[in-house]
């Protein structure tokens, strides 16, 4: 097993393999994330974003370090929790937020909303609203690589709950079994909805306990820490790439909001948000850049260009027509059409 943070590494034994570029880019995608996300919520009170959508606030970390290990070619599966991944694949805030709101201007001119993102120019293969049936799928696609001797990875993200679902199984089996380019990450944020996952799992670490049923390293980290998580990912990667087959990787982390906009998240025990809140991936990252010598103008400088950026993209979808009723049978299937073909 392996619990991995750069804090429990010492103030003078720091590890410095990440570099300072890369720092800055794990930092600038987290802060683009959690503004984001906020954002996203603040329109959603104005009642400028339409029925629920499920946010990664607290949960950055994991996006970032996934995101920022990977190649140009590989490809994200996420969950309906996927405008986190989707951004740090390099979608912009303008292209989420407007779909997010019904725009023209959204990814999908609106028609597939918050939880359907996708984009396969950034190698986002989809956001998926029904639990684990995305991790057969990540499959399918890390079999063609391997069938094809391409080199990308498919890497499939999903949460807690799904380690209790028959897909899970079945997908980690298969992808072992054929030693798949395929990375599964389970971010275990504690809780399945509403129900602590600890209360009906039988191992206290979901996907981690699970990982040698088929084979395969248990590996448990830090989910906070981004350095943890990009070191993680990128070995996970060189693994799959090597044909040495998949990865489990467990990442504990926390959501600082419900399960979803209808969940005022009251199941929570007191003080327990504010426990993971000290923990929160930004604070623990801001004050890691620090430690390297990175300077606070440095960083108040990101931040400040975030904002902007998220500012202008909020402006840009608030004037953006909606998408023309013309549309709206189109790429229903994949020839680009709706009619039913035998």
């Amino acid at each position: 097993m392996a619990l991995q943070s750069d804090r429990a590494n010492g103030g003078s034994g720091l590890n410095d393999d990440i570099g300072e570029a890369k720092r800055l880019e794990l930092y600038r995608t987290q802060v683009t994330i959690r503004e984001a996300e906020q954002r996203a919520y603040d329109l959603f009170l104005q009642n400028l974003v339409k029925g629920t959508s499920h946010l990664s606030l607290g949960q950055e970390a994991v996006a970032a370090g996934f995101a920022g290990a990977m190649q140009k070619g590989d490809l994200s599966f996420c969950t309906y929790r996927g405008h986190a991944h989707t951004l740090a694949r390099g979608v912009s805030v303008e292209k989420v937020l407007g779909e997010l709101m019904q725009r023209d201007n959204g990814l999908m001119r609106g028609k597939g909303g918050s939880m359907h993102l996708t984009s396969a120019d950034h190698g986002v293969m989809g956001s998926y609203a029904i639990i684990g049936a995305h991790l057969p799928i990540a499959c399918g696609a890390a079999w063609r690589a391997q069938y094809k001797g391409q080199k990308d990875v498919s890497v499939c993200f999903f949460g807690d709950g799904t380690t209790n679902i028959g897909a899970f199984h079945e997908a980690l089996n298969f992808a072992a079994v054929w030693k798949l380019p395929v990375v599964f990450v389970c971010e275990n944020n504690l809780y399945m909805e509403y129900t602590p996952i600890g209360d009906v799992t039988a191992v206290h670490n979901p996907a981690g306990d699970r990982a040698g049923s088929y084979g395969l390293e248990k590996i448990v980290i830090d989910g906070n820490d981004a350095d943890a998580v990009y070191r993680t990912a990128r070995a996970a990667y060189d693994k799959a790439r090597a044909g040495r087959g998949p990865s489990l990787v467990e990442c504990l982390t926390y959501r600082h909001s419900g399960h979803s906009r209808a969940d005022p998240a009251k199941y929570r025990p007191e003080g327990e948000l504010e426990r993971w809140k000290e923990r929160d991936p930004i604070k623990i990252y801001r004050e890691r850049l620090l430690q390297f010598g990175i300077g606070e103008k440095v960083i108040e400088a990101i931040d400040a260009e975030v904002r902007n950026v998220v500012d202008t993209a909020t402006e840009t979808c608030k004037a953006a027509p909606m998408p023309p009723m013309d549309i709206l049978t189109t790429d229903v299937y994949a020839d680009g059409g709706w009619a039913w073909r035998n």
